[in-house]
């Protein structure tokens, strides 16, 4: 059964609501009882009254909960039937920085000869996540970039990549390896291009990715997607930058989140999902006891205003 238009599997507490309508009901049938017994003649507006607390009080949970749903799809400004092309926004090959850590393939016709050139990628333990185990142990291979921005091989010693793409950085190790190799080949990628998603969402956790191409619905995706508490409407993304970390919004709920020049990551991006008020209100104990006195204060009222003339 929906309800709003909302599926079953969100998680909106319509049990919650029911027993709160039932409340009120018994609350207004004990009001009538009371005044029955007691011999106290009711006039029509105080029923009037009655009536229309009731009503309102039981419509607003399921008013609110119908408001809710129109902030948990992604895209809402987009019409069902809409097929139309979006132009993404321009992606920008990531740069190498100090503490990257780079997986350097050097291959020549004789796979001998460039063994101790590939020892470097030799796996060390180190504690993180990958995208296939988010939480415990991971294997970090290759050379690490020191903080002037150098790696150090075998035979052609130091080179500085810090600021190179990685393409970039093929180019000027095939070069110096062409001084020693015939036909030499070289592949550089990323072993620790790593993106961390926290808050609303189901699994939070420090994350790996195998290629350097990675936009925020993958992040996404890797996490297990927003629980039904997350603001949809308000993922903030921190960037580290030169000296700096630089703090951007971004809304889910608008196809524009396509074009930003932040939807696709960089490494060490953070993507934080906000609560929304319905995980808060959900946490918050105080606010149980808060509408139970009110309730009775209501109930109090209603019986005084019955007993006016």
């Amino acid at each position: 059964m929906t309800l709003c238009g909302v599926p079953n599997h969100v998680e909106l507490g319509y049990n919650k609501i029911i027993i709160y309508i039932g409340c009120l009901i018994y609350i207004h049938i004990c009001i009538f009882a009371y005044s029955v017994i007691k011999n106290i003649p009711m006039k029509p507006r105080c029923i009037s009254l009655i009536t229309y607390i009731v009503f309102f009080a039981s419509a607003t949970p399921f008013l609110l909960s119908c408001n809710a749903y129109k902030k948990i799809p992604y895209f809402m400004d987009l019409s069902d039937t809409a097929q139309i092309a979006i132009a993404t926004a321009s992606y920008k090959a990531p740069t190498i920085q100090p503490d990257d850590i780079l997986t350097i393939t050097v291959q020549t016709i004789d796979g001998t000869a460039t063994t101790i050139l590939n020892q470097g990628n030799t796996p060390t333990p180190a504690v993180g996540s990958s995208t296939s185990n988010p939480t415990g142990q991971q294997v970090t291979a290759g050379y690490l970039v020191d903080k002037d921005g150098n790696i150090e091989m075998p035979i052609i010693g130091k080179s500085n990549l810090v600021g190179l793409t990685s393409a970039k950085a093929r180019e000027v190790l095939r070069n110096k390896l062409s001084m020693y190799y015939k036909n030499v080949t070289v592949d550089v990628r990323f072993a620790n291009f790593k993106v961390t998603v926290l808050g609303e969402v189901s699994k939070p956790a420090t994350y790996i990715v195998p290629n350097e191409r990675i936009t925020l619905l993958d992040a996404l995706g890797l996490a297990g997607d927003l629980t039904v508490f997350g603001k949809r409407e308000n993922i903030l993304l921190i960037r580290d930058s030169v000296g700096h970390k630089t703090l951007t919004r971004l809304n889910l709920n608008d196809s524009r989140v396509l074009t930003s020049p932040y939807f696709f990551l960089r490494q060490n991006d953070v993507v934080y999902v906000e609560p929304n008020k319905a995980k808060i209100a959900n946490l918050d104990a105080s606010r149980n006891r808060d509408i139970t006195i009110i309730s009775a204060a209501l109930s109090l009222l209603v019986v005084v205003l019955t007993r006016v003339k």
